[in-house]
């Protein structure tokens, strides 16, 4: 018997487990029809950035009080995605998706309609409650139906809904927020919601008639695996870097960079556009490399809300770097929500809502330690600031997750 021979063999099963299978060339329709969805949900997450100073007026509150519409929408994500994925557990999926949708456009009818800063902060958290329940159960639903060897990139095509609203639906917004007053985007993404439903319960499937019935016992068992933890902290750290720069973006452009209020949507652009192509390139590097995909994200992300810090009094430079953090800031976000799917074993849904929970978590408090950031000596350079030292702290886990894995590698090599 050839001992070395059948090292490398073993060797060779565990990277296979550990690196997916090339993705296949074309994803179902269904892929795309739930990156929709998204869409509406990423424009409704992130638009309020662009409008801060507006309805910051209207409302008699500061902006940093008006930030607290961020805050308030990603604690509703924090608490409501694994809430709804528990009580929905027996549903079948699309219910549960066009259920989200109808919620979600309530949500912004009574954005829209209302004058009170203390109603307009509830009616955010009844939105991100159905945001969190839709994100989650697309999440499964696409890691599903694309299958293992190209689980990133469906879930990369998916998150992408969201990096597009950054490029299309926050700037549109930001910029009919200045022309015809800030309720307008919330109303539309109402009737777009709407419009949504028939989509969503056309093209997705039925859950199959061997589809197994999973109990909340049976989910919860995946809290007690120590890489979806690793996972999870990973989510909370890059998204909290980058988002609590970019939830105040529009001081930093303005007062600081110099540049006019009327460029800030342009600006927004490129921040979208940097996240969708992040986003897409992630995907499908993190069916080959998820490990290095993830650490290389962090340590670019550091590096660029490090640069923004010490050239954020230049406009040019700030425009680039915007650009650079949306590529690089949110590009490991599909890997890493498919290594936590991968991690909850046989709870793949409560450990999908746990992502969105990670995610929204670091959102709220990197918004919060942002805004008071902004309001100390450090001004509008702050976020950016507390941005950075999240962002650092995303190596810790990501460095973990591929040392833990390596472990296991060599646990199994020495078994053979």
């Amino acid at each position: 018997m050839n001992t070395r021979g059948g090292v490398l063999h073993a060797t060779d099963a565990v990277r296979a487990d550990d690196r997916e299978r090339p993705p296949t060339t074309r994803l179902p329709l269904v892929i795309h029809v739930l990156a929709l969805g998204t869409f509406l949900m990423g424009t409704s997450e992130f638009v309020v950035a662009g409008l801060l100073p507006e309805m910051a007026g209207e409302l008699r509150v500061t902006v940093a009080q008006a930030g607290l519409l961020i805050t308030v929408f990603a604690v509703g994500m924090i608490v409501g995605a694994p809430l709804m994925a528990m009580l929905t557990l027996r549903l079948p999926r699309r219910l549960t998706l066009v259920l989200a949708l109808g919620v979600f456009a309530v949500g912004h009818v009574i954005v829209a309609l209302g004058t009170s800063f203390a109603l307009l902060l509830a009616a955010r958290f009844l939105t991100a409650l159905a945001t969190g329940a839709f994100w989650a159960v697309a999440n499964v639903v696409a890691a599903r139906i694309a299958g293992p060897a190209a689980s990133s990139r469906a879930l990369g095509v998916v998150g992408s809904g969201a990096m597009l609203a950054n490029v299309v639906g926050v700037p549109l917004g930001a910029f009919a927020g200045q022309f015809a007053g800030w309720r307008g985007p919330f109303w539309a993404l109402a009737v777009l919601a709407v419009a949504s439903v028939g989509l969503i319960a056309r093209h997705v499937p039925h859950d199959g008639p061997g589809q197994q019935v999973v109990s909340i016992r049976s989910e919860l068992s995946a809290l007690r695996s120590g890489r979806l933890w690793l996972a999870l902290a990973a989510c909370a750290t890059t998204t909290g870097g980058v988002l609590s720069t970019y939830s105040y973006i529009s001081p930093l452009l303005t007062d600081r960079a110099g540049i006019a209020a009327g460029l800030v949507p342009l600006v927004l652009v490129g921040f979208g556009a940097g996240a969708l192509a992040g986003f897409l390139v992630g995907g499908r590097l993190g069916d080959v490399r998820p490990y290095a995909t993830t650490i290389m994200a962090a340590a670019s992300t550091t590096a660029v809300l490090l640069a923004v810090c010490l050239l954020s009094g230049f406009a040019v430079p700030t425009v680039v770097l915007v650009a650079l953090l949306g590529l690089f800031g949110l590009g490991a976000n599909p890997v890493l929500i498919s290594l936590a799917v991968r991690f909850a074993g046989k709870a793949p849904t409560l450990g999908s809502a746990l992502t969105v929970s990670a995610f929204n978590f670091g959102t709220a408090a990197g918004s919060w330690g942002a805004g008071l950031a902004l309001g100390s000596t450090l001004g509008a350079t702050g976020p950016a600031v507390v941005g950075t030292v999240i962002a650092a702290l995303t190596l810790i886990p990501t460095t973990g997750i591929a040392l833990t894995q390596r472990r296991r590698r060599r646990s199994t090599t020495a078994v053979f």
